[in-house]
Formats: C-alpha cells, sequence, structure tokens
C-alpha cells in the first residue's frame, strides 16, 4: 500500500511501474479482507458461536473512531486516497452479518461480488462520475454527496467492497492453525486471481470487448490512452458508458473480474503467510515477530503515513520526490522499526488503544485484553 502511495504510476519510460504492477488494487483489497476477518477475531466468536454480547455496538463505536481519524486525514492534501471512511462504513456493515457461519459469509460474498457491481453500472450512470476528493470534515457539510462518494463513485465503493469484507469475515469463521486451512487458501487464491484475469482477457479480446471501451469525455481519466487506463486502474469506479466495462480486471475498477481476482491474491497472501508461520513454527516464529508487530498497529502506521505524506506535498509544493523508491522503502522500513520499538511497551498502538476504548465503552464492558485492533 505505502508502496503505490509513494511510486508513480508510470515509469519515465512510460511503463507501469513495479510497484502498480505488483500491488496496485491487490494492498488494498487484502487491507479490506483482513478488516473482516478482524471483526470476527475481535467480536464475532470462532468457529459458528454467536456474536457476544454488545459486539455489534462495539463495532460501531469502533468504526466512528475510524470514520473521524479519516476525515482529518482526508483534507490534508497528501495525494493519497485515503480508505478509512470507507472502511469504517464496511465495518458498521459487516457488523450486520456477525450471526453468519462460514458458508454462508462466502456464498453471500460470492453473489454480492458478481451482482453489486452490475447495481453500481446502474446508480453511477444517475450521479456525477468520481472519484472526487477525499471525504473529509467539509464533506459533512453536504451529506448527500458524502453518501454517493462513500458508497458508489469513490476510490473504494462500499457498495462492492462489502464483498471483500464478507470474505474475510468467512476465513475468521474457519480454524486458521490448521496447515490444511493455509495450503487450501493459497491454492483456490492463486486459482481464482488468475481465472478471473483469462476471463477478462477473453471477453476484452478474442470476444471483442475492447473495441466496444472507450473513456468517455465525462470521467476523471478522459484523456488517457485506454490501454495505459486499463494497466494502471480506474480510481475506483468504472465508466458506465457501456456494459463492457464490467468485464475489465483493472487495478480498482470495481467490476465482477476485479473483485474476484484481488479476492484470490488476497487469499493467496493470506494463505502463504499461514504456512510460513506454520513452516516456522515456536522456534523461528520471532523472525516474523517485527511484520506482526507492524500488523498490530496499522491504523496509527497509516495514518502516521498519510500525514508524513501530507508533508511532504507540502514542502514539495506537491511535486514528486526525486526518489520515490527511496522514499517508499524509507517508509516502510520505519513503520517496522517503530512498530516493533512500541511492542516492547507491551501497550496497544495509540490509535488501536483509542478505537479499543471506544469500542469497550459502546457496548458497555472492558475492552477485550486478547484482541488488538487490527489483526
Amino acid at each position: 500500500m505505502m508502496s503505490v502511495h509513494i511510486i508513480p504510476s508510470l515509469a519515465a519510460d512510460g511503463e507501469v511501474t513495479w510497484a502498480y504492477q505488483a500491488f496496485a488494487g491487490r494492498a488494498s483489497a487484502l487491507f479490506a479482507v483482513l478488516a473482516g476477518l478482524s471483526l470476527i477475531l475481535a467480536h464475532g466468536g470462532k468457529g459458528d458461536e454467536p456474536p457476544e454480547s454488545g459486539a455489534r455496538r462495539g463495532i460501531l463505536g469502533r468504526a466512528a473512531v475510524v470514520a473521524a481519524i479519516g476525515l482529518f486525514l482526508g483534507a490534508l492534501g497528501s495525494g493519497v486516497a485515503v480508505i478509512l471512511v470507507h472502511y469504517a462504513v464496511l465495518f458498521a456493515i459487516g457488523a450486520l452479518f456477525l450471526g453468519l457461519g462460514a458458508r454462508a459469509l462466502m456464498l453471500t460474498a460470492a453473489a454480492w461480488m458478481v451482482l453489486s457491481p452490475v447495481l453500481g453500472h446502474l446508480l453511477r450512470a444517475v450521479v456525477p462520475p468520481g472519484p472526487g476528493p477525499n471525504p473529509s470534515l467539509a464533506s459533512v457539510a453536504d451529506p448527500g454527496q458524502l453518501l454517493a462518494t462513500v458508497f458508489l463513485t469513490g476510490y473504494y465503493p462500499v457498495l462492492q467492497w462489502t464483498g471483500y469484507v464478507l470474505v474475510g469475515m468467512a476465513l475468521g469463521r474457519v480454524s486458521l492453525r490448521r496447515t490444511a486451512t493455509g495450503l487450501r487458501l493459497l491454492i483456490v487464491g492463486v486459482l481464482l486471481a488468475v481465472t478471473a484475469k483469462f476471463v477478462s482477457a477473453v471477453l476484452l479480446g478474442p470476444a471483442g470487448g475492447l473495441e466496444q471501451l472507450s473513456v468517455p469525455p465525462s470521467s476523471v481519466l478522459a484523456g488517457r490512452e485506454l490501454d495505459t487506463v486499463l494497466r494502471t486502474g480506474l480510481y475506483g469506479t468504472t465508466p458506465t458508458s457501456s456494459w463492457w466495462w464490467l468485464t475489465v480486471s483493472a487495478p480498482h475498477s470495481g467490476g465482477p473480474l476485479d473483485l474476484l481476482h484481488t479476492t484470490g491474491t488476497a487469499l493467496a497472501v493470506i494463505g502463504g503467510c499461514l504456512l510460513l508461520v506454520a513452516a516456522l513454527r515456536n522456534r523461528w516464529r520471532w523472525l516474523v515477530l517485527p511484520l506482526a508487530a507492524t500488523g498490530s498497529m496499522t491504523l496509527t502506521l497509516y495514518t502516521v503515513h498519510v500525514i508524513s505524506l501530507a508533508v511532504i506535498h507540502g514542502v514539495t509544493s506537491g511535486s514528486p520526490t526525486s526518489s520515490p523508491t527511496v522514499l517508499w522503502a524509507v517508509s516502510a522500513s520505519l513503520a517496522v522499526l517503530l512498530a516493533s520499538a512500541w511492542q516492547l511497551t507491551g501497550h496497544r498502538g495509540p490509535l488501536e488503544s483509542i478505537a479499543s476504548d471506544m469500542s469497550a465503552a459502546a457496548r458497555g464492558g472492558a475492552s477485550p485484553h486478547s484482541s488488538p485492533w487490527p489483526r
């Protein structure tokens, strides 16, 4: 996620940069799947157990903190499409599904990913095109536009992205400690990701879909070559000028094949990590402790990251840094070092503590000591 925030989509020679080839669309999708997984680990119970008392209220309290931070960050001019307001709404929606088991969640997620882009395509045709500016404190003055941005036209349209959260919640209902689970997720994820890309290529190529596509003048992408748009991304939602846009699997295109491809990559990454930890076992598990520490305070690190980029943009007057790869390497390294050092205090991350306390207050009990957020 840091790499695509910092490194441009195109290199000087016009080729797509390594960061966008590897991570564009996939990093944020993984973030959303892990949001659903964290809901179950922190609030929903394991297996098919019912959600604990007050769990939904706790999630809403946590979501309120995340949304407030997101509205603040959205006004900073960091150059980042801040995800936190959308993330908070996804949390709130996920709370509605806490009572479902793994099978029901996965079936609902599959249907959601196929059907919600169709509904989004219909609804976006009657609203101004996005993505527009980040949701910010100023956006609250126009709630109608704010809702349209968050649910339909923003960079992370909640209408489609709810499917990611449902997938993550389904994962939280299975036994993640079993080696077979990690292997199954890795295999299914790779197959799903490859199949979605293959189907998109067939529909756009031999089926003639690419010939039906053009970037409409009303789109924020107007003026860009179609090939460049399909390689670098569509800012969250596809144009509504043709139904063939739903066959695209480009980053942040929000169509069924994009959602299925990025779900596949998220499952593969999670499965691979589970296999890695199982292979290391107790003797070598310390090797991944820095990454575990980083994952335990992502809300704080994300906030620091966005604020840092806002400062850099302010100092450089919005001009890109001359060494984006170096800036990314330094930013990522500092994040891991900061998290590792903070872990030695034995406390949650600062913003994670605030979110946890708000969750505990909303549910009317003590903060669960075993579930730092987000996991």
